[in-house]
């Protein structure tokens, strides 16, 4: 025995295990009870959640109740004023009940002397039993004083009411409990002739309230003012009793404190205490009443399955024992056996793998901080080596930058060049023109013909509209031109029929002979709300580019209408554009022919107008017959 105390005080192994077994046993106990309590609470709130799911339903299902009979009192209410006689009130009172399955009476009842033929009382009632409806003429009796009758005359609103159906008083009556929703009846000169009250069987409400519960012997309540039972499984507290009847408030102060949160109409949900045993209600208020709905679940039942967890906890207590036993022979089979595995890897590092990572020891014997010192040495040097690398990658990548940036500045260079040769070229060809013409009609001695002078006039009409157009389309595109958003409002009412029009009869000014039709899905003056300016400016150049580019016999224009949107259709027939270059079609300063006229602006700037404008500017891939573009726009 001596003997073998001596080898355990002596052996690295004998204690880390036992270190490990004193460590890891409590730790273990501890998740264990930690671990069940917590599933205890987590099964609660499970429970709580999926009670407040079937509450939700049962809540909806009363409020689509609810809302077919108040849907029915309402849309006919009217008529009944519009027609107040006693057949039709009789006739009224049956065709509610008669299209409302729901819907299980429905009394239409009159102020005194309404109809002096039937004496102080007329009352047409109509009650549904089984699959009959039958209407009646009630026999006189004081309703005047009736809850049903009374209170929405005071209150001068409809009102749900819950009352006992006096059976003794009444020639024809629902059996049980209740619920009506009154209305008051006044005439055109705001005089109150009468109720309209539609009734709801409480009995069969609460078979299908009753008709789903989440566990085993939960049930539902339903109270109203004071707390007073409308619905419960003891048929005896219904209506005499309310949910503080037959309790102390010092000795059952979270039924009173549940009692007052559900006549407060507050939503939520509680622990309480009945009979010693505990129960979890969660409770909710009936909207457009002062009723409240609950759903009493006893805790034991909920927690069924969790108790279930008792005969397994020792099985699991024992298996977790041993499994830490398992953990620790392994754990010290590791733990004194380190040196040679450290070995192979310090003998990596010196070969030059500065990235074989060594882990790090848990344990603080001469093993583990050994190991811990070259772990550090080596995630030291593996820093170091990765922060060299780093720094040749990033010289690297900014010596590339720099011979990017300046092959960038050598095209941009280039391409100003190309752009002020362009404009330079654009604009000189109408500048010489118009100087030309002027120097001839100034050197004329005399008059020129009137069909020549006009052919000039027309001309240097003509280039000038051109040097206008290409020196606001370089405004556009300047600084100022990208945020036109901020400058252009859009505030006008433009008729889609007219602008287009407009911009059509402008184009055959300039192309005469050029046929261009006009079409249209919506009516002359169907308007929408945007800038009238930018919208003209684009129709303009869609259609200069269709006359331009064409073969000028198909230039077509179709306003229609898409959902929400507008969309000004254009068409044309000719040449079209080859498919590589519809990718670049939409780049400033792009031209699909550099020896063709333009600054490459036209379309570009078309497009971004109406994207300013809420909508987009597209051209149909599939069309290929010439050209289809599409302006889409926002009706509002």
């Amino acid at each position: 025995m001596r003997r073998i105390v001596q080898h355990i005080k002596q052996s690295l192994s004998w204690k880390l295990s036992l270190g490990i077994l004193l460590m890891a046993i409590p730790i273990f106990i501890l998740s264990i009870g930690i671990l069940y309590q917590q599933s205890r609470e987590r099964i609660k709130e499970e429970a709580t959640k999926h009670a407040a799911s079937v509450l939700n339903t049962q809540m909806q299902r009363i409020r689509r109740a609810m809302n077919i009979v108040e849907t029915a009192t309402d849309i006919n209410d009217w008529e009944i004023l519009a027609h107040l006689n006693p057949d039709s009130i009789l006739a009224y009172s049956r065709f509610i009940v008669m299209l409302n399955s729901q819907i299980d009476g429905c009394s239409i009842s009159t102020e005194p002397n309404t109809f002096p033929k039937f004496g102080r009382h007329f009352s047409a009632y109509t009650v549904r039993e089984g699959d009959s409806v039958t209407t009646v003429i009630e026999e006189p009796y004081d309703y005047f004083e009736k809850v049903w009758y009374k209170k929405p005359h005071l209150e001068g609103k409809p009102c749900w009411v819950v009352y006992y159906d006096e059976s003794d008083s009444l020639e024809l009556t629902l059996d049980g409990m209740i619920a009506s929703y009154s209305k008051p009846l006044y005439n055109a000169n705001k005089h109150f002739v009468g109720i309209i009250s539609t009734d709801l069987s409480l009995i069969r409400l609460s078979k299908m309230i009753t008709s789903e519960v989440p566990y085993p012997e939960s049930y539902f309540v339903m109270t109203g003012e004071g707390g007073r039972f409308f619905v419960h499984p003891d048929s005896t507290r219904l209506f005499n009793k309310t949910i503080f009847s037959d309790f102390n408030p010092q000795e059952n102060a979270d039924i009173y404190a549940l009692g007052h949160e559900m006549t407060t109409g507050k939503q939520g949900s509680m622990s309480i205490i009945r009979d010693g045993k505990r129960y979890l209600v969660c409770y909710q208020p009936i909207p457009g009443t002062s009723w409240s709905l609950a759903l009493v679940c006893p805790e034991w039942s909920i927690l069924q399955g969790y108790n279930r967890l008792n005969y397994i906890i020792g099985p699991l207590i024992f298996l977790g024992l041993l499994l830490i036993l398992l953990l620790c022979s392994v754990t010290v089979a590791h733990a004194i056996h380190p040196l040679n595995r450290l070995t192979s890897k310090v003998q990596r590092i010196a070969e030059g793998h500065y990235d074989e990572r060594i882990k790090k020891s848990k344990y603080n014997d001469v093993v583990g901080r050994l190991q811990n010192t070259f772990a550090a040495m080596q995630e030291s040097l593996s820093q170091h080596m990765t922060s060299i690398q780093q720094m040749n990658e990033e010289a690297a990548l900014r010596n590339e930058e720099l011979v990017r940036t300046g092959e960038l500045a050598k095209e941009a260079d280039r391409q100003k060049s190309l752009f002020i040769q362009n404009v330079s070229h654009q604009i000189r060809t109408p500048l010489n023109i118009i100087m030309g013409f002027s120097q001839v009609m100034k050197d004329s001695k005399s008059a020129l013909p009137e069909e020549e002078a006009k052919s000039i006039t027309d001309m240097m009409q003509h280039n000038a509209v051109m040097l206008n157009r290409m020196a606001l389309m370089l405004f556009d595109s300047s600084a100022r031109g990208t945020t036109e958003e901020l400058y252009a409002h859009k505030n006008d009412e433009v008729i889609c029929n007219e602008i287009a029009r407009e911009c059509i009869t402008n184009m055959q000014e300039q192309y005469p002979e050029m046929p261009m039709r006009f079409s249209t899905d919506v009516p002359d003056d169907f308007s929408i709300t945007t800038n009238r300016s930018y919208l003209r400016k684009s129709i303009h150049e869609i259609l200069y580019n269709a006359a331009k580019y064409s073969d000028g016999q198909n230039i077509s224009l179709h306003v229609s209408e898409a959902g929400s949107r507008i969309r000004f259709i254009f068409e044309d027939t000719g040449p079209g554009i080859a498919e590589e270059d519809c990718s670049h079609l939409f780049e400033m300063f792009t031209k699909v022919n550099d020896l063709s006229e333009g600054l490459g602006l036209g379309l570009p700037l078309a497009r971004r107008h109406i994207r300013n404008l809420g909508g987009d500017l597209l051209l149909d891939l599939d069309y290929h017959e010439g050209c289809r573009f599409t302006i889409e726009l926002p009706k509002v």
